[in-house]
């Protein structure tokens, strides 16, 4: 299993992972299970920070740990999730969102998210 973390599954495994479905944490401790973050959701922190949304640091070098400590991977976006997202239905308004969509049907990932309405899209979920 592959799986991606939705930006507040990344936050929850950062900063409060008891706020994590017990099945989510599992599935992020479990050393037999790859795990990925996408810039996708450091670009959405970055963005929430800057409105003021979000009172997190702005260094790289906390979230860079934190992805290491989590033994997580770092996925890239590049044209085919991009091409993807043309064939989503507009289903979901959050762009950060349907780009994670985007990126777990492309690679074939669980995406780790809590929001229900992501379930409507044919995406594997887990929370």
């Amino acid at each position: 299993m592959k799986l991606l973390l939705d930006t507040h599954a990344l936050l929850y495994a950062i900063s409060d992972p008891d706020r994590l479905s017990p099945a989510a944490q599992e599935a992020i401790r479990n050393p037999k299970v790859a795990r990925w973050v996408s810039a996708v959701s450091l670009w959405e922190i970055a963005v929430k920070i800057q409105s003021g949304k979000l009172d997190l640091p702005v260094t790289s070098a906390f979230y860079l740990e934190h992805i290491r400590k989590l033994r997580a991977n770092m996925l890239h976006v590049d044209s085919r999730h991009s091409f993807e997202v043309f064939r989503l239905p507009m289903l979901h308004q959050d762009p950060f969102d349907r780009l994670l969509i985007a990126q777990a049907r492309v690679e074939e990932m669980t995406l780790v998210t809590r929001d229900e309405s992501i379930g409507r899209y044919s995406v594997l979920t887990l929370w």
